[in-house]
């Protein structure tokens, strides 16, 4: 039995529906996709605005975990061509937004700047996806980059160890775990 054929098995078997299983499925190869490349200074803007969404406190922020990377890896391997397309043009649409907005370049902009860019951002998204008459296409733009971004640090040795607490080797489970406001969360 290969890989493919064991996961289809535990899914049918679990009845699992898991969000992106079908990367699992597929190896996150789209032979569909189109071609497409990132620049560094892409994935320069994919981190800046990542760092927005999950700045830097006392713990590190979606920069150090260089979540422009692992998006460049997601588009271009698991997006489809139309999810593609919609997720590059979002991409100058950023720029856009922030040269509409402040008259400089995302990049260019405040820390306060890029917060209100994207706190407008995300409700245009949110209108957008509410009003979308065919569930089946793409998202906004902005809901991808933010899916995105939460997906690759909360997956990122960054995140898991850095952000959230971290046991390498649990132990057993305690569903009535005491709570201290403040405390992280767990990454197990």
């Amino acid at each position: 039995m290969n890989r493919r054929e064991l996961l289809r098995s535990i899914a049918l078997l679990t009845g699992a529906s898991v969000v992106g299983g079908e990367f699992l499925l597929s190896g996150c190869k789209n032979p569909a996709a189109g071609k497409i490349s990132f620049s560094p200074a892409v994935i320069d803007l994919l981190n800046e605005v990542a760092e927005t969404i999950i700045p830097t406190t006392t713990s590190p922020g979606a920069k150090a975990a260089n979540v422009g990377s692992f998006m460049k890896i997601m588009v271009t391997d698991c997006y489809t061509k139309e999810q593609q397309d919609v997720f590059v043009k979002g991409i100058s649409e950023v720029d856009h937004q922030a040269k509409t907005q402040t008259q400089k370049k995302f990049m260019d902009c405040s820390a306060e700047e890029r917060h209100a860019l994207l706190t407008a951002l995300e409700k245009e998204a949110k209108r957008f996806n509410d009003e979308r008459t065919d569930k089946k296409a793409p998202v906004h733009y902005y809901t991808m980059i933010k899916q995105l971004t939460l997906w690759g640090f909360f997956s990122s040795k960054t995140g898991m160890t850095e952000t959230l607490r971290h046991a390498p080797v649990p132990g057993r489970y305690d569903g009535n775990a005491p709570y201290t406001k403040g405390e992280k969360a767990w990454a197990e």
